[in-house]
């Protein structure tokens, strides 16, 4: 099964369509989104019909490339922003994920909304060990985002990655899948075995 699609209350998350590229290179193109991304604004519509093209026929869950999908509002079919998640292929059962919305979708808790589906995916569907994210350490809103997801800072790499023309300092975070559980049990988690 290559085509995911995971429902929420408000959101429809699943595999991007031609017709989504419009809107996907708006706000990929707007600065403020792109900050602390790996693009740069203006995000044209040749990069990302060659996202699209890369894309096609990954299958959700399974290692290699990362699977980019789009969250699209349920009620109006817009699309608010996207994620991607990416299962490694050197490490089993381990899965990297972001997130992007738009700048009109922000500060609605779709992020949230959308990551916790897909969280709920990868864990209690795929089975997966661990799930990681890297944050830009002045991304507050997604580093708040990921910690109120349960996600721990597992490291800060200060002034490690030479990006966009300036030192930045990288956060990561990680989850376990028994951590998941415990949250989504109410129970309190337990500390990582080092």
């Amino acid at each position: 099964m290559s085509a995911v699609e995971i429902v929420t209350e408000r959101l429809l998350v699943r595999p991007f369509r031609l017709d989504d590229l419009e809107a996907f290179v708006a706000y990929r193109s707007d600065p403020e989104v792109a900050r602390y991304q790996s693009w740069h604004a203006p995000y044209s519509i040749a990069d990302a019909e060659s996202l699209l093209r890369s894309v096609r026929g990954l299958v959700f869950g399974q290692p290699g490339d990362g699977m980019q999908l789009a969250i699209v509002d349920r009620a109006s079919g817009a699309i608010s922003g996207d994620c991607v998640v990416r299962v490694l292929t050197e490490q089993p059962e381990t899965a990297e994920i972001g997130v992007t919305l738009a700048r009109a979708s922000q500060g609605k808790g779709l992020a949230t909304e959308a990551l916790t589906a897909v969280l709920t995916e990868l864990f209690e569907r795929q089975a997966l060990h661990r799930v990681f994210a890297e944050a830009d350490d002045r991304n507050r809103p997604v580093r708040h985002l990921l910690e109120r997801l349960g996600f721990r800072c597992e490291a800060r790499q200060v002034e490690a990655d030479w990006f966009k023309g300036e030192w930045s300092t990288l956060c990561l975070y990680a989850m376990l899948n028994r951590e998941w559980g415990e949250r989504r049990n109410g129970e309190q988690p337990q500390p990582a075995s080092t």
